[in-house]
C-alpha cells in the first residue's frame, strides 16, 4: 500500500476527524498518533526521524493509505518526497483556537510532571525530541507555540506545489477533500471526533502508552 494523502496539519486541527474521514474515503487505515499508541513497536522509527536519521517511510507506513496528525505531520516534507503522488493536506484553524485546544489537551499532558509519569518513557522521549527539533521545546509558551504553528503552516504553503496542496479546515467538510481525491462525497455527515471535551473526558493517554 502507498500513501495517497500526507497530512501536514499539526495536532488539534481536526486530525482525528480527518483520520476517520480518510479511512471512509480510502477504505484503508490512516496513520495518526493513536496508531503509535496501538503499535509501540513504531516508536524507534519515529525516534530516528526526530533525530534527523534516515527512515524507511514505505516500510513504516506500509499498512496505511494516509497519514495525519503528529508525528507524521512533522515530517511532511520527507513523506511528500517519499510518496510523490500523494495529496498533501494541510488542516488548519486560527492560531488562537488551536492554542486553546492544544494547550488544554496534548500539551498539558506532555508538560505536566504528574501526567508525564503515566507515559511510556520511549514514547515520551520521541515526542519531546520531535517537538524540540520540529516545533518548540517549551509547550507552555503560548506565543512561541502560536508563532511555530503559523510558521509551520506558511512553510507548508511555500514548500508544497499548489497543484499538490489542499488547505482545509474542519468546516470545509467532505467537499474539498473528495474533489482533490476525485472521489464521490459519502452519504453521511463528516465525522466530528476527539473534541477538547471528549479528549479531557478520556482523562489522558490510552492504556497502551502508559507505563503501568
Amino acid at each position: 500500500m502507498s500513501l495517497k494523502v500526507v497530512g501536514a496539519g499539526l495536532g488539534r486541527t481536526g486530525t482525528h476527524s480527518l483520520k476517520i474521514a480518510l479511512e471512509i474515503l480510502l477504505g484503508a487505515p490512516c496513520h495518526h498518533m493513536v496508531e503509535v499508541f496501538a503499535h509501540p513497536e513504531q516508536v524507534p522509527a519515529w525516534q530516528a526521524a526526530a533525530e534527523g536519521k534516515d527512515v524507511d517511510w514505505h516500510g513504516l507506513l506500509a499498512n496505511y493509505a494516509a497519514a495525519v496528525d503528529w508525528p507524521s505531520s512533522a515530517y511532511y516534507k520527507e513523506l511528500a518526497d517519499a510518496f510523490p503522488d500523494a495529496l498533501v493536506l494541510l488542516s488548519t484553524r486560527s492560531k488562537e483556537s488551536w492554542w486553546k485546544s492544544a494547550s488544554s489537551t496534548i500539551f498539558a499532558g506532555i508538560s505536566n510532571p504528574q501526567a508525564r509519569a503515566k507515559f511510556n518513557p520511549e514514547w515520551l522521549t520521541m515526542v519531546q525530541t520531535m517537538m524540540k527539533n520540529r516545533f518548540v521545546s517549551d509547550l507552555t509558551d503560548a506565543e512561541a507555540c502560536m508563532a511555530a504553528f503559523e510558521r509551520h503552516n506558511e512553510e507548508v504553503k511555500q514548500t508544497i506545489p499548489a497543484n499538490r496542496l489542499l488547505v482545509w479546515t474542519a468546516t470545509d467538510g467532505w467537499g474539498p477533500i473528495c474533489e482533490a481525491l476525485k472521489l464521490p462525497v459519502p452519504d453521511q455527515p463528516f465525522p466530528l471526533t476527539n473534541t477538547t471535551e471528549q479528549f479531557l473526558a478520556n482523562q489522558g493517554p490510552p492504556p497502551s502508552i502508559r507505563t503501568e
